[in-house]
């Protein structure tokens, strides 16, 4: 027969031995055992044999008393041991005797402690006591009992505990006789002991199981007294099972928590505290559950499966990710629940809620990033199709679809245990697929805008602001419109389809004033006024016929009329008007350089000066507040003079050009004569005329130059 060593898990100064019971949990095992395991207790009278019951009934190796050296405390303390070939898992508890001489005063005191330990800690409780104490007023037993009343009703709310009376040294009396006799007692005593108001009509029976045994004396029948210990025995194998010893109780703990329960039940009772076995039971709980929860977090963050989904979601999005990860967190959940099944319910909810919130935190970066994939694969997809697309119902078209995508992967992505949405990604998605249709419709404006506008405003036509206005308008409205109708496939407020909308706009207006800004740069508006110069000049020229070109033309006019035609470059290119409506800005032009009514320039800075120039200010005058100043009044003075100074070449050259055809006319109107009078020239005037004769003339002067 093998014999389980005992341990002290209490020591006779009431210290608690934390390292001793953590061996003593590795070397048995007893934290695997679950809920499957019971716990029995033995109390009663110094040297009753207290120590020897339990080495027999369980096989245990506690120390007893030498009976050839006198009854003596042997046992100090508290001591444990597991009970050998015992089904389920059954610790022992070995206390020390009550009313012994060697503690003197404090026996009372632990004697209470410790039987409080046993009835908080213990499914099965033996009380030892002597065949020949039953019926005595004054018996050893009737103080223990005493205290073990008084201890349930005033510290415990009703919980069923099993007594097991042994009675010692049993001989002829009948043991039914004893029962009746003993139970009578025990009821006796419960009724004495001062009840608590709330547990004043709770019977005996609702705290206790009690149960009678009796055997003979161990020194005087030995091997009856084995026979009668090996049954005794019998009644603890399945002590779990219904019906059996420990079969009825309730809300019992997992043996992994036993270590804090017993060190924190002594501590209150060390304390003097009332015993709260409900906040106990809380306390080992929160620290089991803790503990459970951070062993299945720490499993899960190194869980190979969830490892590798980690890794290949950094480099895109996997299919099935989210029904993945829900399965291996439900593996880790799955696992704790079973763990803490029986722990309390309140505590077990929230530590998984906390194990679950951490999990999630783990899984958060690898969610968002998939999420992250699929929200930039979506506007990858998106922009290439809006490229391809021709029309509305294109874009309609293209923009659901990639928004079925993009739900679907979502769909695909979710955690089952989390309350996550994508819906941050959801928002960024459609915002930027407005800005992609934004930016189709921006360029749709600018292609259609840009250079016809640039064309116009070199052109510089008297119409051109009216032409760009009626340009600007059409096109602008038309893109406005088609966009309109295409953001209807995202669920936009209308406050924010206005806001696109008005961006369309600004964009197409800020395209022509920044168009036209390029154009009013001022050495670009000097080359198209001295380019238009030159070609109405050389229209001039080339329009009258060479007889005309000469000093019955006036020049001055032709100047005039040229310079007037440059001007109107000038004043197209002062401000913006897109609204058509009539300005004075050439008129002040004209009237200041044409008709040159620009006051001396020694009287420019003087006060006067100032207000008799009207092109002294900074801003023009009687202009819509919708214009935008290009040039200013004083910029157009300055560039007009510039202007002036670059075109003198070209009329000196046009003056020239007209004195040389005058020179030429004379000569040729000499030799017209000279022809006329050898008879050449009659047959000519008389059927062309006289201009053809001079012709004539021409041409026969210019063979003599040749000549």
């Amino acid at each position: 027969m093998k014999m389980e060593q005992g341990m002290q898990l209490i020591d006779g100064n009431g210290k608690f031995n934390v390292d001793g019971l953590k061996d003593f949990m590795t070397a048995t095992e007893f934290a695997q055992s679950g809920l499957s395991y019971a716990i029995v207790a033995i109390i009663g009278s110094q040297s009753s044999g207290k120590s020897t019951l339990m080495n027999q009934t369980f096989h245990t190796n506690f120390e007893e008393m030498d009976a050839y050296n006198g009854r003596g405390q042997t046992t100090k303390g508290i001591w444990i041991a597991k009970c050998s070939d015992i089904d389920p898992f059954t610790i022992a508890m070995d206390f020390e005797g009550t009313d012994s001489n060697q503690r003197g005063e404090d026996d009372t005191a632990f004697e209470k402690q410790s039987t409080l330990f046993a009835l908080a800690i213990a499914d099965v409780v033996l009380i030892n006591m002597w065949y020949k104490d039953i019926g005595l007023e004054n018996a050893a037993s009737r103080p223990l009992l005493k205290t073990v009343f008084q201890v349930m009703k005033r510290l415990f709310k009703p919980r069923k505990k099993t007594l097991l009376f042994v009675i010692r040294d049993h001989s002829k009396t009948p043991l039914e006789y004893l029962k009746t006799a003993l139970l009578e007692d025990i009821e006796k005593i419960w009724a004495a002991v001062a009840e608590p108001e709330t547990l004043s009509s709770a019977p005996l029976r609702e705290f206790f199981n009690v149960e009678i045994t009796a055997l003979p004396s161990y020194e005087y029948q030995e091997e009856n007294f084995k026979e009668q210990v090996a049954q005794l025995r019998q009644r603890f194998v399945h002590s779990t099972y219904p019906g059996g010893l420990v079969g009825d109780r309730e809300e019992v703990e997992p043996a992994s928590g036993f270590p804090l329960r017993a060190e924190e039940i002594w501590k209150i009772i060390k304390d003097n505290r009332d015993l709260d076995l409900p906040a106990v039971k809380v306390m080992v709980a929160t620290v089991r559950c803790e503990e459970i929860a951070g062993e299945k977090l720490k499993c899960f963050t190194t869980d190979e499966d969830w490892l590798e989904m980690k890794e290949a979601v950094q480099a895109g999005p996997v299919s099935g990710f989210g029904g993945a990860v829900s399965s291996i967190l439900e593996t880790y959940l799955s696992e704790y629940d079973r763990e803490v099944v029986y722990f309390d319910q309140e505590v077990r909810i929230e530590k998984r809620r906390q194990l679950l919130s951490n999990a999630l935190m783990v899984v958060r970066d690898a969610y968002d990033t998939m999420l992250m994939h699929l929200y930039s694969n979506t506007v990858k997809s998106f922009k290439t199709s809006l490229e391809q697309s021709q029309n509305v119902a294109a874009i309609h078209l293209c923009s659901q679809s990639c928004m079925s995508m993009f739900d679907q992967g979502c769909e695909d992505a979710a955690i089952q245990q989390s309350e996550w949405n994508a819906s941050k990604f959801r928002e960024k998605l459609i915002c930027d697929m407005v800005s992609e249709m934004m930016a189709k419709y921006k360029k749709q404006i600018t292609h259609a805008l840009a250079k016809r506008v640039e064309s116009l405003l070199e052109a510089g036509e008297r119409d051109t602001w009216a032409s760009i206005g009626n340009l600007f308008e059409c096109n602008t409205e038309a893109a406005v419109s088609e966009f309109s109708d295409a953001v209807v496939s995202f669920d936009l407020c209308s406050s924010a389809i206005d806001t696109k909308l008005q961006h369309l706009r600004e964009h197409a207006r800020n395209l022509v004033e920044m168009k036209a800004r390029e154009a009013a740069d001022a050495g670009r508006v000097l080359r198209r006024m001295k380019d238009r110069f030159s070609q109405v000049l050389s229209a001039y020229e080339s329009s009258l016929s060479w007889y005309n070109w000469t000093g019955e033309i006036n020049l001055d006019e032709v100047e005039r009329k040229t310079l007037s035609e440059s001007l109107r470059i000038l004043s197209i290119m002062a401000a913006i008007r897109f609204d058509g409506m009539p300005d004075r800005i050439e008129k002040v032009l004209y009237s200041s350089l044409m008709d040159r009514t620009v006051p001396d320039p020694s009287l420019q800075k003087t006060f006067m000066g100032a207000k008799l120039d009207p092109l002294a200010s900074d801003t023009w005058e009687e202009v819509s507040p919708e214009a935008t100043t290009l040039l200013k009044p004083k910029d157009c003075k300055s560039l007009w003079m510039n202007f002036i100074e670059k075109i003198k070449p070209m009329m000196t050259g046009a003056r020239s050009r007209q004195d040389g055809r005058r020179r030429t006319r004379s000569y040729a109107a000499a030799a017209a004569a000279a022809a006329a009078a050898t008879g050449a020239g009659a047959a000519v005037v008389a059927v062309a005329g006289p201009a053809a004769v001079v012709d004539a003339g021409i041409v026969i002067f210019l063979r003599a130059m040749r000549l």
